[in-house]
């Protein structure tokens, strides 16, 4: 998914999106601004293992850890 000319975010955006591709999700970058990046998540679906397609709040705790790692000057996430 390249969407941003930083870095650091483009690092995050990547590496959300093979999580959840995995189990059929898709991630949408809509915006950076302020400090605060906004993402939609198109939530996968898996029938065999409903509970391995994780949650908008599991998604964007993982965000939320990342920007920690690779982009610290990200304030806050704005998961759609």
């Amino acid at each position: 998914m390249a969407v941003n000319t930083d870095p650091g975010v483009q690092a995050i955006l990547d590496n959300m999106e093979v999580i959840v591709a995995s189990e059929g999700g898709s991630l949408e970058y809509i915006d950076m601004k302020g400090g605060t990046l906004t993402v939609k998540y198109h939530k996968g679906v898996n029938e065999e293992c409903p509970e391995c397609v994780p949650d908008h709040a599991l998604v964007e705790q993982m965000f939320r850890a990342s920007m920690g790692t690779f982009a610290p000057y990200v304030r806050d996430v704005n998961l759609l």
